[in-house]
């Protein structure tokens, strides 16, 4: 059973005499009426970060994947509260100015407040981070309209190359493998779309579990499907690169998560609009499908539908 399906099976129900939950099925909570947005994400060693030979980076990445929940429904992030499970090595005081001088420029680079949390002592470590946010309206997950295009913010699969480099899975050059590891540890959040995402999108996720996987649950509850061209959905020149000299699939690398990049869906009449605001705020937007009643299409250059033979959708946690 993945982490979905167990929302769906024994959470769901006790949400819905709360509205504002949004029935367990976006990536916030949202009291319309005090105009608050809340996200929690818990991060676990072995799990999320392999090892902890870089506190300062997994800080930086679990900061940046937190806020990445309110940004994408158009929420400035105000306040975080961490709390840590801590283990003799991570509690050394070499590795905690590390850890708070990072904390600090994450702090000061998002304009956020940390405002609270909790510390215990466990042999594996694990962080959770609640991120709030005050909005008088958001762009929820499931509001997806027929013929809207789908945008990505940014580049995929930068990330993935990253973890499968350092778990030693595929080989290249120093300067590559430093420039895919930071894009695991520290994504290129697009952090002032936030501003604009509610007068453009009709619907809007972070990529944080992989963009197919992150598509379907977009199109979750609505009789609506998904046309993607892969040709068109935008990697960065490194990866092309890693991908020409290894001969690998341009698909098994775009919905493996850990992009933190905005996945949202607008009205084809906002074309020009969005084509003109990803120029003037300089983050890269791309169109990259449609939405229409089809069976979901993940189209490559050949026209061949690749939605069958993918080997990956997406991370998703299992419990048996």
């Amino acid at each position: 059973m993945d982490d979905d399906k167990l929302i769906k099976k024994y959470f769901y129900k006790l949400s819905k005499k709360n509205p504002s939950s949004l029935y367990l099925n976006d990536d916030v909570f949202f009291d319309k009426k005090r105009e608050l947005v809340i996200s929690t994400d818990t991060y676990n060693e072995k799990i999320h970060y392999k090892n902890l030979n870089h506190p300062d980076l997994i800080i930086k990445k679990i900061i940046r994947s937190s806020i990445s929940d309110l940004i994408c429904k158009g929420v400035k992030p105000k306040y975080i509260f961490i709390s840590a499970s801590i283990n003799k090595f991570l509690a050394k005081h070499s590795n905690f100015v590390l850890i708070i001088n990072s904390l600090k420029k994450e702090l000061k680079k998002y304009q956020i407040l940390l405002s609270g949390g909790d510390t215990t002592y466990s042999k594996l470590t694990s962080f959770t981070v609640t991120s709030v946010g005050f909005a008088k309206k958001i762009i929820k997950r499931n509001k997806t309209k027929l013929n809207d295009i789908i945008y990505v913010t940014g580049n995929l699969g930068d990330a993935y190359a990253g973890l499968m480099l350092m778990n030693n899975k595929i080989k290249t050059n120093k300067p590559a493998i430093n420039y895919f590891k930071k894009k695991y540890f520290a994504p290129n959040l697009p952090f002032d779309l936030y501003k604009f995402i509610p007068k453009i999108a009709s619907s809007s996720m972070d990529v944080s579990d992989g963009l197919i996987l992150d598509l379907e649950r977009m199109m979750n509850r609505q009789q609506l499907n998904y046309k993607i061209h892969l040709d068109q959905v935008p990697i960065s020149n490194k990866l092309k690169n890693l991908i020409k000299q290894n001969n690998f699939k341009k698909e098994n690398f775009i919905s493996n998560g850990d992009d933190y990049q905005i996945l949202f869906t607008s009205s084809p009449k906002n074309f020009n609009k969005i084509k003109k605001l990803a120029k003037r705020i300089k983050i890269k937007i791309t169109a990259i499908g449609k939405i229409t009643k089809e069976a979901n299409l993940i189209l490559n250059s050949n026209k061949e539908n690749l939605i069958k033979t993918m080997k990956i959708k997406g991370y998703l946690h299992t419990f048996r």
